[in-house]
Formats: structure tokens, C-alpha cells, sequence
């Protein structure tokens, strides 16, 4: 091997960032079982590749006393005269060898640090097995179909954003493995779309998802005055649209966190209204109260947004009717905690609780809380 050759091996060591000795020690290996075998030797072989002039010397290792774990050898120098031609194959392979490892490498490394972050890419084969998304050249990403949303099938050469949850290093490529379910992926989303967001004036405290069907996302301000929700809508609900697209169409309700588990409970079951919430710390139980005819948009169809508020909050979460509060005995006056005396605010209708359990549904009468029938029931006699 030349020196013009070595020059270059240096040179293509120093482009792909490869330490050099290691090819050399590589090649020195290579170049030894080969000679080993072409020149059918019954003894081991040792190649040294001078690091300046880059001549190759082959030596046959023939043993001369010793024991058989330590015997003692004696190095016979045997380099054919055609050394060059095989050792520049030689050569040609354990540097396209080391050029991919130290490609692999440096994918690991790249990706390995950016688990929990979102990517893009472009969707280059889709079956049932899994879904390959190149993020570059090069580089490809596994969508698993444990991580696809149910609702959702992929085109070729589409474009789509995806959350990395693991990187594993493999006998062959790293393995990037990606998520479009992962709650994280609807933070990485309203990132890139919400400037407040992403300067940290307003913080994504909590997401609850039921992937390709509905989400929840609590947000808080660190900014006294900004409306973190609205921030996170946009004009015109032109933010949450955005992410809504990328999502394919997922709901997004999107409510105000507060430290107060009463009123974090109460904004959870949006868009239903709630009459109060009523909390249990020892079971940490909410039970929450909504108006007769919020009960349905309360619970969500199947259950689904009293399942989300409760993903979202951490409270178990419990939800009845006036009526069937009325029915349980619990008050369902006020805000505050369960217990509480504070009186109803006055809806119109009548305020009088019958013996069946029930609210009574008449109207007020005017200057009243009671219809008249109960007006009358709670006179003094």
C-alpha cells in the first residue's frame, strides 16, 4: 500500500471524522486472516502496515516452546510480492465498513438526544406491518402500528410530523422509532404553532388524548393578564386549526389549569356547564354536578369526555344530574367543597326540592325563588 494511499485514507478519515489508527488496526486484522487463508498456513498470521510509508509486512506466528496457554512464537517474514493488490481490496472494505458504522454512530448519537421531540418526514412505504418515514438522507424512521391512530393511512411521499419516543442502536441501522399517538406530540404541535408557547409565557400543564378522536389540553400563563387559551386558539381559531390539520381532524378542547382541584375539575368537563364541583381529598373523588340537560355533553358519547377530564385532572372523576344529586342527598349550591351551605343562584326556576327527591320544575314566580305552590308551602304558618 502506497503512501498516496495512506494520504488518502487520511484524508477520507478526517471527512467522515474516523480515527484513522482504527482503520489501520482494522485493516492490519483483515489483511492477516486473509494471507492466512490464500496462503492455506496452518499457523496464525500477523500483518504490520508501516503508519508513514504505508508498506505492509505479513509475518506466518510459528510456535518454538512454551506451554499451550502461553506458547512462544517466532515471526517469519513471508510478504508475497503482490502484497499491494490484495491489501488495496482489503483496504477498499474496511473503510466502506467503517464509513457505515461511523455513519451509524453518528445517527445514534444525533437522534439518541432527541427523544421526546417531534420530527418530519416523508412517508416512503405503508403496510400493515409498519410504516417507514424518511426524515433524510439516509436516515428512516419505524411507525409501528401500536403508534398510528386508528383513523389514520398514509400515502406515499406524504409529508407528516411524528414524535420520537425510543432510539436502540442494531446490528445494522440505528432503530428511530415514532409515534403519532403519543399526548406528546399535541405539545411539540401547539409549539410550533403558539409563539407563547414556545418562549415559555405559556406552559402546557397537562394533555389527555384518545388518538385520531379527541383531545384535552390544560394551559396556564406565566404572564399576568394573557389569556393562555386564547393564545393557544389563535385569531379566529386559526392556531388550534393548524394543529387540528396536522392531527388529522382530532378534536381539541383546550382549558384554562388552576391549582384549585374545584375549578380544574369544573373547566375539565368542557364545554359542558357546571353547577358545582365537589370534592372527596381522601379518595380523591371529584364529583361533579351539571345542569339536567348538560348531563349527556358532560359524560361525552361512550364516555369519552368525562374519561379525558379525568386523564387530564388526575382526580376520578364522577359525574350526576341535578336531579340525581337532588336524589343522592349532596348539595348542589355553590363552588366550594363538599358541605357546603352557599345558596344556588337563582335560575328562574323554582327552587323547591319535591318528595320524590326531584327539583321541582315550575317557574318562579316574580321577586320569588318558589312557584306558587311552594310559595305558599314555604310561608310561615
Amino acid at each position: 500500500m502506497s503512501s498516496e494511499l495512506m494520504e488518502a485514507l487520511r484524508q477520507l478519515a478526517r471527512e467522515k471524522n474516523i480515527d484513522e489508527y482504527e482503520i489501520l488496526d482494522r485493516l492490519e486484522q483483515q489483511l492477516a486472516a486473509t494471507y492466512r487463508r490464500i496462503m492455506d498456513l496452518d499457523n496464525d498470521t500477523r500483518v504490520s502496515i508501516d503508519r508513514e510509508s504505508g508498506r505492509i509486512y505479513v509475518y506466518e506466528l510459528i510456535p518454538v516452546g512454551g506451554t499451550e496457554e502461553e506458547p512462544e512464537l517466532e515471526e517469519r517474514d513471508i510478504t508475497p510480492s503482490d502484497v499491494s493488490r490484495i491489501a488495496a481490496q482489503a483496504a477498499k472494505n474496511v473503510i466502506m465498513t467503517s464509513i457505515r458504522e461511523a455513519e451509524r454512530e453518528r445517527i445514534f448519537d444525533e437522534y439518541s438526544d432527541r427523544v421526546g421531540e417531534s420530527v418530519t418526514g416523508t412517508v416512503q412505504q405503508s403496510d400493515s406491518r409498519y410504516t417507514l418515514i424518511k426524515l433524510r438522507e439516509g436516515v428512516e424512521a419505524l411507525l409501528p402500528p401500536s403508534e398510528q391512530p386508528s383513523n389514520e393511512r398514509y400515502d406515499h411521499n406524504q409529508r407528516i410530523k411524528a414524535y420520537i419516543i425510543e432510539v436502540r442502536k442494531t446490528s445494522t441501522e440505528p432503530s428511530i422509532v415514532v409515534s403519532r399517538t403519543h399526548p406528546g406530540l399535541i405539545r411539540r404541535l401547539f409549539e410550533l404553532e403558539v409563539p407563547e408557547i414556545y418562549d415559555g409565557i405559556v406552559e402546557i400543564k397537562s394533555v389527555a388524548r384518545e388518538p385520531g378522536l379527541r383531545s384535552k389540553v390544560a394551559v396556564s400563563s406565566r404572564e399576568s393578564g394573557l389569556d393562555p387559551v386564547g393564545a393557544c386558539v389563535g385569531p379566529k381559531g386559526s392556531r388550534v386549526r393548524m394543529v387540528v390539520g396536522e392531527l388529522r381532524g382530532e378534536r381539541i378542547d383546550v382549558i384554562p389549569w388552576s391549582e384549585d382541584p374545584e375549578t380544574y375539575v369544573g373547566n375539565a368537563i368542557s364545554p359542558a356547564k357546571v353547577s358545582r364541583v365537589l370534592i372527596d381529598e381522601g379518595n380523591h373523588i371529584a364529583t361533579v354536578i351539571v345542569p339536567d340537560d348538560q348531563l349527556s355533553l358532560a359524560i361525552g358519547k361512550e364516555g369519552q369526555n368525562a374519561r379525558l377530564a379525568a386523564k387530564l385532572t388526575g382526580w376520578r372523576i364522577d359525574i350526576k344530574s341535578t336531579s340525581q344529586a337532588a336524589e343522592s342527598g349532596l348539595a348542589t349550591a355553590g363552588s366550594g367543597a363538599e358541605g357546603g351551605t352557599a345558596e344556588e343562584p337563582h335560575d328562574g326556576r323554582c327552587a323547591a326540592v319535591t318528595s320524590t327527591g326531584l327539583r321541582c320544575r315550575n317557574k318562579a314566580r316574580p321577586g320569588s325563588v318558589f312557584c306558587g305552590v311552594h310559595e305558599k308551602e314555604a310561608l310561615p304558618e
